[in-house]
């Protein structure tokens, strides 16, 4: 019998999951309703605790204003520690609706104001629409701490997949803009490398289940117009790209031991710590892509998320370690 390296409690899940496997212009549509179909299905926990909001943020310069939804406790002090957080699907799909989950129980159990964006995707809104969005956000948040009721020098970023991707590249645009200091940066098995898998080619094991080589080549071909592994690509599009590390703020970096994106991140994350950056690590062992989202209850999915609010309360705390 041959081995399977998916841990056996991710494994029930593996005929239901969405995957993106083969996307493109034609089948783009059809997927980005298969993802959000999926993510309904999940188990939904509700939260009384946690009022939800939509709103819209000034955009960047001749651009569209942002869509944001906000989750804020109830009890929330006026002066509460914020998140503004980006959603996952790959910058070619998704909306904050797939973390809605996430962000409740971030909201609920560590007393954080999150703003969650719906930014523009591509292929329609190529590079830099995405991180511009991103960043529009994170500037309102922080020019309007006072009546948003949110401590601007405790204002952490975070996503997962391409969210955590964009965070990555929001932290460097954070800090080379110089406007905005950054608590903390939550990479949860962020996309952060045009190159893998179509120059960069990682493990044969790796990438198997629902975000593929081939879902990569494309959202990256979407996202930055040219040929994922061209030269000259901005850091602002690809966080791996930066030659540059240093004066980045605290992260955590997490990712299951079978993600397509597990070789770029443990790179990035020694790289973060060679460059001085305090820097946690956590790698879940058979696990794909995205297993947290869709198996919430399994025992490693519940260890992972134990691992990145202990991270949170660090930095909301004031200190990383």
């Amino acid at each position: 019998m041959p081995h399977n390296p998916v841990a056996p409690e991710f494994r029930a899940a593996l005929n239901v999951l969405p995957s993106f496997d083969g996307l493109s212009d034609e089948t783009l549509d059809e997927t980005r309703k298969a993802f959000i179909s999926a993510i309904r299905s999940v188990r939904v926990v509700e939260y009384p605790d946690v009022m939800v909001e939509e709103d819209h943020v000034p955009g960047p310069e001749g651009a569209p204003d942002v869509p944001v939804v906000t989750y804020r406790p109830v009890a929330s002090p006026p002066d509460a520690p914020a998140l503004v957080y980006i959603h996952s699907g790959g910058i070619v799909s998704g909306t904050p609706e797939v973390d809605d989950a996430r962000c409740r129980q971030m909201a609920s159990e560590l007393g954080l104001v999150i703003f969650s964006v719906d930014y523009r995707l591509a292929p329609e809104a190529p590079y830099p629409a995405a991180i511009e969005d991103c960043y529009a956000v994170l500037k309102w948040a922080h020019e309007h701490a006072a009546s948003l009721g949110i401590d601007r020098n405790r204002l952490i970023i975070g996503g997962d997949s391409a969210g955590g991707g964009l965070t990555a590249c929001l932290a460097l645009l954070a800090r080379d803009r110089a406007e905005i200091k950054v608590l903390f940066q939550l990479l949860i098995y962020p996309m952060l490398d045009d190159r893998t898998g179509t120059t960069v080619m990682p493990s044969p094991a790796l990438g198997e289940y629902i975000w593929t080589r081939s879902a990569n080549h494309y959202a990256w071909n979407a996202y930055l117009g040219k040929t994922p592994g061209s030269p000259g690509i901005s850091e602002y599009a690809a966080a791996f790209r930066a030659t540059d590390l240093t004066g980045l703020p605290p992260a955590y970096i997490g990712v299951g031991s079978l993600d397509l994106f597990l070789d770029e991140d443990l790179e990035y994350a020694r790289r973060l710590m060679a460059a001085g950056v305090p820097t946690e690590v956590c790698v879940i062992p058979g696990a794909y892509h995205v297993f947290d989202v869709f198996i919430p209850d399994a025992p490693m999915s519940k260890q992972f998320r134990d691992s990145y609010f202990t991270a949170l309360k660090r930095a909301i705390s004031q200190g990383f370690f």
